[in-house]
């Protein structure tokens, strides 16, 4: 075999659709904990310089962004190690696929029940992450009020009289608690929030979070189908190759019986 048939021999087995559902797991995960980390560490320091100056104010609310921290570490390096066995998973099918092809089918009863199961786990997989998508929208969307309203503010065709009276009340939104200090930000006051560092990064990497999640919610909804349709081939070539075995055994007890006739026809004409 050359150089050229190896090639196209290993090409073969490759399981392209999980490959492709891989990736973009991946890729979406890496965003959404990347960006999601860095987006909470900045609105904290946000909260902490212009909404909340006292610490106990939101000494919570820093507990619970920690806790969301570490939820991330356990994200990525669980969708890590996960995405990679359904591509192994996937490498095992299309084996499957190929031995069937060469008569030499060998799957397991085993092997089916394996592929259940991840498709059930991938499905609760799939409701968590889609749950983890909505969440996100709710720090874009805060967001996406204080930049129209810091927009709206710079705008020249704006005619406000007193720009003091615009202002954005974060104890509102249940962030930190009504008593904190000062709370809000108005006026001049709210448009430096906007051009800080920490507003402008927090926002964009918290809408490049929202594509992360959005993107890991495409690659699992890949995965579902890739796995559905792993068992139903599965267990349909599973149900064919049974069915040609019984085949197989009547043609031979049909072919035995034919030559056991034939033996007693010669038997009484000698």
């Amino acid at each position: 075999m050359g150089c050229f048939e190896c090639c196209i021999k290993c090409l073969g087995g490759v399981p392209y659709a999980s490959l492709v559902a891989t990736i973009l797991c991946f890729s979406g995960v890496a965003l959404f904990c990347g960006c999601g980390h860095v987006a909470l560490t900045g609105t904290l320091t946000m909260l902490e310089n212009h909404f909340s100056r006292v610490t106990s104010d939101h000494a919570t609310l820093a507990l619970v962004i920690q806790i969301f921290q570490y939820i991330i570490y356990g994200i990525a390096s669980f969708f890590f190690v996960y995405a990679i066995i359904l591509l192994a998973e996937g490498f095992y099918t299309t084996s499957a696929i190929k031995k069937e092809l060469q008569s030499d089918f060998k799957t397991t009863v085993c092997g089916r029940c394996i592929t259940a199961f991840f498709m059930f786990l991938t499905y609760i997989l799939f409701l968590a992450f889609l749950a983890i998508f909505g969440f996100t929208a709710i720090p874009v969307f805060l967001f996406f009020n204080m930049w129209t309203t810091c927009a709206a503010m710079r705008s020249p065709d704006a005619n406000i009289t007193s720009p003091d009276s615009i202002c954005v009340d974060v104890r509102q939104y249940g962030i930190i608690p009504y008593n904190a200090t000062p709370g809000k930000a108005c006026g001049a006051t709210l448009g430096e929030i906007c051009n800080t560092s920490e507003f402008y990064l927090s926002y964009h990497l918290y809408i490049v979070a929202l594509a992360g999640a959005g993107a890991t919610v495409i690659a699992l909804i890949h995965y579902l189908m890739i796995l559905a349709a792993n068992w139903a081939y599965l267990k349909s070539a599973v149900s064919t190759h049974e069915y040609q075995d019984i085949k197989t055994k009547d043609d031979q007890d049909l072919e035995a019986e034919a030559r056991s006739k034939e033996g007693q026809n010669s038997s009484s004409y000698s």
